[in-house]
């Protein structure tokens, strides 16, 4: 069922969770052990990360470096058959632009279709470690404008190759990233909400939030996105903090800001469980709020960790 689907066929606040592919050398089982907890409450889709190769040094014998392409992760297509297969729920790969020519991204979207996945969230995804600007493969997509555009001509069935006979069309559902507190390469805000204005009007069917952790970031987000003429559904991403190091680390990586009040309890917690503490009743307040808000669903980046996020769901769901 497509995630526009689920929120349509519910009258409450609906749970979900966005889960990291295992490592490599590691088993599915280490990913199900992270999400069996979480099924308790429901989840009636499921999102998997992608995540692109980088670029690693090694040193060769005559001194000299050897630059190497590793992907820690494996790819989504095979993770997202086992866990609807596992679980019976809806599982939503992320597609990317970085690392994919486009034959290969078709290539990718047809096994998603043929194994009955009809969501996919598309995004730019993140620079390749440790490029510091995004750098398209040849013959790839440089935008996520351009991705949704090859996946709705897909739902059309208008393939690469224009040689096909009888070509079957796909029907997937189209998830997009918005930012409450703007893309970090946005000039402004105002730039951000054309760019993803522009990323509904050529196929997005519903928008997934970065996370934030000042909700009103999130209601002044959805109020500008009305005003914009965005009328899809909006998901808010949460993140529960987990240790003291998130104080620095998630506004470094993320690009998000933490409001004065949660920055000052953290900074007075001595020990990480104290740190994590503060985060499950920070996003626990939090979530409240949003359902009281009226948000369709609450969309959890558990990256890895779900006890957090399993405390928060226990108090709601």
């Amino acid at each position: 069922m497509k995630v526009t689907e689920h929120i349509a066929q519910s009258d409450g606040t609906l749970f979900s969770i966005e889960v990291l592919p295992p490592l490599k050398g590691q088993n599915i089982r280490s990913l199900f052990d992270h999400m069996d907890p979480l099924m308790e409450f429901e989840p009636p889709f499921v999102d998997v990360t992608y995540h692109r190769e980088e670029f690693i040094y090694k040193k060769r014998g005559n001194g000299l470096l050897e630059r190497k392409t590793v992907r820690k992760r494996p790819g989504t297509v095979g993770i997202c058959a086992a866990i609807q297969n596992h679980y019976s729920v809806d599982a939503v790969p992320h597609i990317i632009c970085g690392g994919f020519t486009k034959e290969e991204t078709e290539n990718a979207l047809i096994d998603l279709n043929f194994l009955g996945i009809d969501n996919v969230l598309l995004i730019q995804g993140d620079t390749r470690k440790p490029e510091r600007e995004f750098v398209p493969e040849p013959n790839g997509h440089e935008y996520a404008s351009e991705l949704i555009e090859q996946v709705v001509n897909l739902n059309n069935g208008v393939y690469l190759d224009d040689d096909l006979e009888n070509a079957k069309p796909s029907d997937f559902c189209i998830g997009v990233a918005g930012y409450p507190e703007k893309h970090y390469a946005a000039p402004n805000m105002d730039t951000d909400l054309k760019y993803l204005k522009n990323k509904i009007d050529t196929g997005g069917d519903y928008i997934v939030t970065q996370m934030f952790f000042d909700n009103q970031a999130f209601f002044d987000f959805v109020e500008k996105c009305r005003d914009y003429g965005i009328e899809c559904p909006i998901i808010p991403g949460l993140k529960p903090i987990t240790t003291k190091r998130h104080l620095n680390i998630l506004p470094q990586l993320f690009h998000v800001n933490l409001p004065v009040e949660l920055t000052k309890e953290l900074e007075t917690c001595t020990t990480n469980d104290a740190a994590k503490q503060v985060g499950i009743e920070w996003a626990v307040q939090q979530s409240k709020e949003l359902i009281e808000f009226g948000v369709p669903i609450l969309h959890f980046y558990s990256m890895g960790k779900s006890r957090s996020v399993y405390e928060v769901a226990r108090e709601l769901f």
